[in-house]
């Protein structure tokens, strides 16, 4: 099946003329002039658009990533793949409408007092309609695409595929480990098949930011949910890429610029857990300054080794203290132990002084991290799946912040928010946060430990009877110990609970 997958991609890129794009290499150059005969009505960005579509969900989604980066890009082609963001053609709204009655095993009227036929969006793996609840809630409903879980199947098995051929045949295809990359891919696409899970993140991302003023995130509505269609409530708001419509509206660009770098970072380092789809289809801004999340399908999370790594290297290139992030590649296990420190120092340097103190319509991330890659080929550094998606966020929010306000100085901004949250995990609000945490588990814990110490030195009493004294002398020791700390946690309890 994969085979004919596989040739349909190739007839797709051929009947929208994409060799266009590409130099065909060895004796394929050849056929460049063959090709370049070929007349088409549309223009090539149009065209790459519309063989996008066709391939299906993956590869409309790499369109999505394409869209953000214009100063990659020229300027034709980035225009034409921004429709993909929100503008994927829809199906046939019987079918959204046949969907839902399925799913709650009631008619759209026994569900909705009104029903929008109309989508108001439609992407890649979904499309959206407008709905009132019996109980007055305007709300969005989102409808899976029907057979969209086949496609995506077969996409995968390509893509894992090729990822074979790679990790087999090219040099640095074990360190780039490609099959994990796909997996990790897959597992976010096989996330958005699933409404119910989109739901959960949402919910998540809302309690996240419950009691801030800088991202608002629809409410759920639980009772209409189902794996194939989720209903929350209706967000008002201008999409985030509509300059003219944001100055009109009076909102302040330059700091909505900063407080998406602030959001960005409060997520990964605060919480953890980010929206990892943030292109301009899927933000809005509010009345309030706020920004808008829509479209929950593709969430990251890092665990608290990964936050500490990051957050540890990120301080570093703010101080321009690249020796630091070398030794902490290498403790890391991320480079060989063998690893010359000032050698991948040297490099480092070479990559990251030239975007310092330069504003952000001067840097592109996508050529640092390009460098930083080919720096990584030259050390043997592993590439870390789990980042992947964090790469892909940061990138989109330099699309974003690019557009908003060209001047930002992302390190200004960034820099006393990674402060702050490294103060909170290593200061001593971090630990009294850690005492606080595990203060139920240590009041159901010590109480018991006086018994227990006491029963193992009267089972080494019994067999053991020239050793009575000394053990006597050790349990001595080991309670003082234990009521010193007693008190101690006790002390920090006090100043936890009632400061």
């Amino acid at each position: 099946m994969q085979i004919f997958r596989f040739v349909k991609i190739l007839w797709v890129a051929f009947y929208y003329g994409l060799e266009e794009f590409v130099t065909l290499p060895g004796r394929l150059g050849r056929l460049d002039p063959v090709f370049r005969l070929r007349k088409f009505r549309r223009p090539r960005a149009e065209r790459l658009r519309l063989a996008l579509e066709r391939l299906g969900p993956i590869f409309v989604k790499f369109g999505q990533v394409l869209s953000t980066r214009q100063d990659l890009l020229p300027a034709d082609v980035a225009i034409e793949l921004s429709f993909l963001q929100d503008k994927v053609r829809p199906f046939d709204s019987r079918l959204s409408i046949s969907i839902i009655e399925r799913s709650f095993s009631r008619s759209l009227t026994e569900i909705f007092s009104s029903f929008d036929e109309l989508p108001v969006a439609s992407a890649s793996v979904a499309q959206v309609h407008f709905a009132v609840l019996h109980a007055g809630q305007e709300v969005a409903v989102k409808v899976l695409r029907p057979g969209i879980r086949k496609i995506i199947v077969q996409d995968v098995g390509l893509l894992d595929g090729f990822a074979r051929l790679v990790q087999r045949f090219f040099p640095d295809g074990r360190r780039l480990r490609p099959r994990e990359v796909v997996a990790e891919f897959a597992r976010h696409l096989n996330n958005e098949l699933d409404l119910m899970l989109e739901a959960a993140n949402a919910s998540q991302l809302r309690r996240n930011f419950a009691n801030s003023g800088l991202l608002a995130v629809p409410e759920v509505y639980w009772d209409f949910c189902q794996p194939e269609v989720m209903v929350m409530q209706r967000m008002q708001g201008i999409p985030i890429n509509r300059i003219d419509e944001l100055r009109a509206a009076g909102m302040d660009l330059k700091q909505l610029s900063r407080h998406g770098v602030e959001i960005f970072f409060t997520q990964v380092f605060r919480d953890g857990f980010f929206h990892a789809d943030m292109h301009p289809g899927n933000i809005l801004v509010n009345n309030r300054q706020q920004y808008v999340a829509l479209d929950f399908g593709i969430m990251g999370s890092l665990t608290d080794a990964d936050r500490d790594y990051l957050a540890r290297n990120f301080l570093a290139f703010f101080k321009r203290d690249y020796r630091q992030v070398a030794m902490t590649h290498i403790e890391a296990g991320w480079a060989p132990a063998g690893t010359p420190v000032d050698q991948f120092e040297t490099a480092i340097r070479a990559v990251c002084e030239p975007v310092f103190d330069r504003p952000l319509k001067e840097i592109s991330f996508g050529r640092v991290l390009l460098r930083l890659f080919q720096t990584s080929r030259r050390f043997s550094i592993e590439i870390q799946p789990q980042l992947i998606l964090l790469q892909k966020t940061l990138l989109n929010i330099e699309g974003l912040g690019r557009q908003l306000d060209p001047d930002l100085d992302l390190w200004v901004t960034a820099k006393p928010i990674l402060e702050r949250w490294m103060s909170e995990q290593l200061g001593i609000r971090g630990f009294l946060r850690m005492i606080k945490k595990e203060a139920p588990l240590w009041g159901t814990i010590l109480p018991q430990l006086p018994r227990l110490i006491h029963g193992k030195l009267s089972l080494k009493e019994d067999s053991q009877e020239s050793l009575v004294q000394a053990l006597k002398q050790q349990n001595q020791r080991l309670h003082l110990k234990l009521w010193g700390a007693l008190a101690l946690i006790a002390v920090l309890l006090v100043m936890i609970f009632f400061r």
